[in-house]
């Protein structure tokens, strides 16, 4: 039976240490719901079937015992008969099937092993699988926010990198600011150095009489009679 032969692994299976080792538990618990529910469904299904096997290796087995204790007797009672033929072939039949009742004490052994088997895979899968149901949602809660926080990150790093940017810019304008200064003086100082000759200088320390001082002294002339 091919799910017999998963015995030892699914036996063995360690359920918290598969999903550690997960780089998605999210969709690593959802595959593993997905192939315990098939080997359970599997499990059922070959469960009833041996079950079924073990009931008829018991029944053959049981009957086979019953033949032998019923030669047993026949081979008795012609002995008792003095009849030693007829226990002769009492005796021999009752041979034969202890040989046969040993043949089916193993097909009815193996069978009951089989049953034993699939018993424990079926609670075995059936406990895994309440686990992983009773987890999923926990797990699945933790990665939503996992990944939550991941876009909020990127988010930071974005906005960080936006001040970056818009420090460089300022320092930029500044720079451009300063750029700016200097041309309008250096051009004030062309301005000032181009409008001034020697005449304009000579000018500035030339004296300039006042009209008003000169009426002031005609008045003062008249009131004199000068």
């Amino acid at each position: 039976m091919g799910i017999l032969s998963r015995f030892k692994s699914i036996m063995s299976a360690n359920i918290n240490a598969l999903l550690d080792k997960a780089e998605d538990p999210e969709k690593m618990i959802d595959q593993y719901l997905r192939e315990m529910e098939s080997d359970l469904g599997k499990v059922k299904s070959e469960t009833a079937a041996v079950m079924a096997e073990e009931t008829k290796a018991k029944r053959e087995l049981d009957e086979c015992t019953e033949e032998i204790a019923k030669y047993q007797q026949y081979a008795e009672k012609a002995v008792v008969a003095g009849n030693d033929s007829d226990a002769k072939e009492f005796l021999a039949k009752k041979a034969q099937l202890v040989t046969k009742q040993a043949t089916l004490q193993q097909t009815y052994e193996a069978a009951s092993a089989n049953a034993v088997k699939m018993k424990q895979m079926n609670d075995k899968l059936t406990k895994d699988i309440a686990e992983l149901n009773s987890r999923r949602d926990n797990i699945k809660a933790k990665v939503a926010a996992a990944k939550t926080q991941e876009k909020l990150n990127k988010l930071g790093q974005s906005v960080s990198g936006l001040s970056d940017n818009m420090s460089a810019f300022d320092k930029m304008e500044a720079k451009a600011d300063a750029m700016l200064d200097k041309a309008n003086a250096m051009s004030e100082l062309n301005a000032m150095s181009q409008g001034t000759s020697v005449e304009d200088l000579a000018a500035k320390y030339e004296t300039k009489e006042s009209p008003a001082i000169d009426d002031e002294l005609a008045a003062l002339k008249a009131k004199l009679g000068k």
